[in-house]
């Protein structure tokens, strides 16, 4: 994407180099719903008019919502207080083509979301979390602050968000990935906690694949852009009803309790948009 930006910038404004510089990085087939970019540029374009004239140039796949003027020292990367990432885990029985490239559809059985937050609540505050940095990070250290946590389920939908000061290479994948295990019964809330208080590295095998991975918001000291452009861009998904119940003897399931489960409606889908007030 960067290579990208930066040639739209240089044939709008091709008086100097362009070298551009984001709030952080992603792996690839990860989303970013508000990322954030600075350059110099020395032409006539006013910042106002810079998101129309770059969005002409720009692939659909890429839009710039807000533009705005800073000072010569204001940084992208290192002036931001905190980065938020949304997960999105779709763990209804049916694929759902309308979800797939937004989300990792995981059905073993019903993931413990109560397990699953628990274990996400041992993460608060500053630590070490080599146990979840990729190979080939050129971090000097792995401690970093985890400042929120949250986990929400709607229906066969779970998403959960992380903030923090900054994050490792692969660090929220790496932990998804340990959060589904805890999810499933495979690994327990305090098995989960001693290993990357551990530093275990070795032990976290799993990382969540990345479609389902969202780069939601960067925090700075005093805004910079309009709360629309920039607060919770990522539309949200919503369920109106989850899978069926499974038939007698699906996955282990006795008949009596396929017999007594409450009947589903099929499932529908709503893209909605929300925007919740900043803090």
């Amino acid at each position: 994407m960067q290579e990208v930006l930066e040639a739209a910038i240089e044939g709008l404004d091709p008086q100097r180099p362009v070298k551009s510089v984001a709030a952080g990085r992603t792996d690839s087939g990860v989303h970013a719903a508000a990322q954030v970019v600075h350059f110099d540029a020395a032409g006539p374009i006013p910042a106002q008019r810079w998101p129309k004239a770059l969005n002409g140039r720009l692939p659909a796949t890429i839009r710039v919502r807000a533009a705005t003027e800073v000072p010569s020292d204001w940084h992208a990367c290192f002036s931001a207080r905190y980065r938020r990432y949304r997960y999105t885990i779709h763990n209804g029985r049916t694929p759902n083509l309308f979800l797939s490239a937004w989300s990792w559809h995981r059905y073993q059985l019903r993931l413990d979301d109560q397990a699953m937050e628990a274990a996400l609540q041992t993460l608060l505050g500053e630590h070490d979390f080599t146990a979840f940095q990729r190979a080939g990070s050129r971090r000097a250290h792995a401690r970093t602050t985890i400042q929120e946590v949250a986990l929400e389920r709607q229906e066969d939908l779970i998403s959960v968000e992380l903030q923090a000061s900054g994050f490792l290479y692969g660090m929220v994948r790496l932990v998804m990935g340990q959060l589904v295990a805890v999810g499933e019964g495979r690994l327990s809330v305090a098995a989960f906690e001693r290993r990357w208080r551990a530093q275990a590295r070795s032990e976290v095998r799993e990382a969540a694949p990345p479609q389902g991975l969202c780069l939601l918001r960067v925090g700075y000291p005093e805004p910079v852009f309009p709360e629309a452009a920039w607060y919770d861009c990522q539309p949200r998904f919503q369920l109106k009803s989850p899978d069926p119940p499974p038939e007698p003897g699906a996955n282990g399931v006795p008949a009596s309790a396929a017999a007594n489960a409450t009947p589903a409606l099929p499932g529908c889908l709503e893209l909605t948009a929300v925007s919740p007030a900043p803090p």
